[in-house]
């Protein structure tokens, strides 16, 4: 089972520059947490992948054991593990978000 969840986490990793795994929708985060990293993204105009773990009991937990991180939301830049609010927060606010994100040639609108 677990094999399975993986690889579809990992997929959706692997077919999407930008992805927030995320309580609820872009459009409508389900927890402050994940809201506020998707504010972030759209201040920078970042377009990504946004994946409801709220829809799927299996990718909520199955996200925290594929990282080894035990919180959503979880972003990945182009395949690398970020980091959950806090450290998405801090890399904002410090420029460094911006920089991974010109870094892995990930395009603002």
């Amino acid at each position: 089972m677990q094999n399975v969840v993986f690889d579809r986490i990992q997929k959706e990793i692997d077919n999407n520059d930008v992805v927030l795994f995320m309580k609820g929708e872009a459009a409508f985060p389900m927890c402050g947490f994940s809201s506020l990293v998707v504010q972030v993204l759209s201040q920078l105009g970042v377009q990504f992948r946004d994946i409801n773990v709220l829809e799927d009991n299996d990718i909520r937990e199955g996200i925290k054991e594929f990282t080894n991180w035990p919180t959503i939301p979880q972003l990945y830049v182009k395949g690398e593990f970020v980091g959950g609010c806090d450290i998405v927060r801090e890399m904002y606010e410090s420029g460094e978000l911006k920089t991974l994100l010109d870094d892995k040639g990930i395009q603002a609108a």
